[in-house]
């Protein structure tokens, strides 16, 4: 296992060059010029140029890319345009915003697609698997912007159960030592921090956890109806074993696979969601400023981000591998 884990995490060295290369090369080619976003309306040709020679930008391509890999090979990745922050303490600053999140709305998406899931392939054909599957459907087609707007609209402006934005109330006097303000809240003591950190979730993680909900319900469904008519769970039937321990041991544990993959997967993707749904919720992570980077040409936290993203997407990925080998034996011992 571990040559395994040694393996995959070399395999992850040319898969970021490549990704680094690309990711230049489309940061440079975006419309527009981050010399005159910085100066706006001051902007001069002779303040362009001092802004270009200052970044390297008025270098050839190819010595910017070499300058800057030069530098991430020293742990540098550079400061921000805009504001003049190193990357890296942006990143450690608004990072956690989007991991609390991102697993909020993964949670909530496995929680309740893998049962809605199985329920609907253990009752195919009646009522509970035509709403589930029609429900799902719906789920997968509306935008992750147009279902965050309607929840703002509905529940926070109209119903005012549920805070329209932001992470947690900025009058509760609240100890951040993590950036995760529900579980710095349970470190603390601050029980009303933690709360009110936890009800800023809700509406976030709902609207960015639809779509991954929608899918894992739809996957889930298709592999269980697939195991239930092996022959192995009709031989489990016959020798007289219970409805649950067929379902525990031979139809949900094979039928978990494609699952695992599916939630990987979903997993990685919730951080092209948090671009949109942090930026209608004002929620202060990466996404948002992701966001602004990209319409203030800021390229140092374009390139730095989406490589901090990419490393945690091939480490998800890894990790759903290792799950294979937990969940069926036979992957384990190949």
């Amino acid at each position: 296992m571990l040559r395994f884990v040694l393996r995959r995490l070399a395999l992850m060295v040319p898969v970021l060059v490549g990704l680094s290369l690309l990711l230049f090369a489309w940061v440079r080619a975006l419309p527009g010029d981050p010399a005159r976003a910085l100066l706006g309306e001051r902007a001069t040709p002779d303040g362009i140029a001092r802004v270009n020679a200052a970044y390297g930008f008025d270098q050839p391509l190819f010595v910017q890319y070499f300058t800057y890999v030069k530098a991430l090979l020293h742990g540098d990745f550079g400061s921000s345009i805009q504001t003049g922050r190193p990357v890296m303490d942006s990143f450690v600053e608004r990072f956690p915003a989007t991991i609390e999140l991102g697993l909020t709305a993964l949670l909530l998406a496995v929680v309740v697609g893998v049962p809605l899931g199985y329920l609907a392939a253990r009752h195919q054909g009646r009522a509970l698997d035509t709403a589930v599957v029609s429900g799902s459907l719906l789920g997968v087609v509306t935008p992750v912007f147009f279902l965050a707007i309607l929840l703002k609209l509905v529940f926070a402006d109209t119903l005012h159960w549920l805070p329209t934005a932001q992470r947690q109330d900025p009058r509760i006097e609240a100890t951040h030592i993590t950036n995760f303000y529900v579980l710095d809240g349970l470190m603390t003591r601050e029980w009303d921090a933690a709360w009110d950190a936890a009800v800023h979730l809700v509406l976030p993680a709902i609207a960015l956890g639809t779509i991954p909900l929608a899918i894992i319900v739809r996957i889930t469904r298709a592999s269980v109806a697939e195991v239930m008519h092996e022959d192995y769970v009709r031989t489990a039937e016959s020798k007289g074993l219970t409805s649950a321990v067929i379902s525990r041991r031979h139809i949900l544990r094979n039928a978990l696979l494609p699952v695992v993959t599916t939630i990987g997967l979903q997993a990685g993707l919730l951080f092209s969601g948090a671009v949109l749904t942090e930026t209608v919720f004002s929620f202060n992570g990466i996404g948002q400023n992701l966001f602004d980077a990209i319409g203030h040409r800021d390229y140092p936290v374009l390139q730095g981000f989406i490589l901090f993203i990419a490393v945690v997407y091939s480490l998800i990925n890894l990790l759903v591998d290792l799950a294979y080998g937990v969940i069926d034996p036979r992957v384990r011992t190949s």
